[in-house]
């Protein structure tokens, strides 16, 4: 996760006013269509029996793959939303295209509350394209590109605190027709679609 413009405002701030809290975080993401909710649904409930998993699934309005974060801040940065959202305009000339994630497991060892991922590696090599186009986009309007975080699209079905070694899932698959920039709402559990944009189909 990069630090965001957020976290810099804040840190600028010490020492001459407390900071008010950050609320809000802004980020890029692709979201599974309803069949592909469907498939994700089911999948849960399988991994939940099997590994006794006690986790709450994230929910059809939570589940997304991460393109870029852009911060956290305390209530929307309107100039950076538009900003943002002037940047991609371009990119709705790029075809949609297939996300394919072949594999489930545990994105971290930490003590507890461990993220329950899907993942991927050939099915998601467009992902990754547009990933860097999107990056590019925002780099060429003066803001944060994300360059120095790897990135590894992944879509987090739950928390728990167990464990789950990767192992291998029938595909879940989805055609990715637009793009979407979201508002996440700090310790509600809520996000808000606050633009998209369509791919060239």
């Amino acid at each position: 996760m990069t630090p965001g413009r957020g976290v810099r405002q804040r840190a600028s701030q010490q020492g001459v006013a407390p900071a008010p809290p950050n609320t809000d975080r802004l980020f890029f993401a692709l979201l599974p269509d309803a069949a592909a909710i469907a498939r994700i649904g089911r999948l849960i409930e399988d991994l939940r029996h099997d590994h006794r998993l006690k986790g709450k699934a994230l929910g059809a309005s939570r589940f997304h793959v991460t393109l870029l974060h852009l911060g956290a801040f305390p209530g929307v940065p309107r100039e950076l939303v538009d900003v943002a959202c002037a940047a991609v305009q371009a990119l709705t000339v790029i075809p949609t295209f297939e996300l394919g994630f072949d594999r489930v497991g545990s994105f971290s060892r930490r003590p507890s509350n461990m993220p329950l991922v899907l993942l991927g590696e050939d099915g998601l090599i467009s992902a990754k394209a547009f990933q860097q186009a999107l990056c590019k986009a925002m780099a060429r309007a003066g803001e944060d590109d994300g360059d120095a975080v790897p990135y590894t699209p992944h879509l987090t079905l739950l928390y728990d605190d167990t464990h789950v070694a990767q192992r291998a899932i029938e595909p879940v698959i989805w055609t990715a027709s637009e793009f979407v920039l979201v508002r996440s709402l700090t310790g509600q559990g809520r996000h808000e679609v606050l633009a998209r944009w369509p791919l060239h189909g």
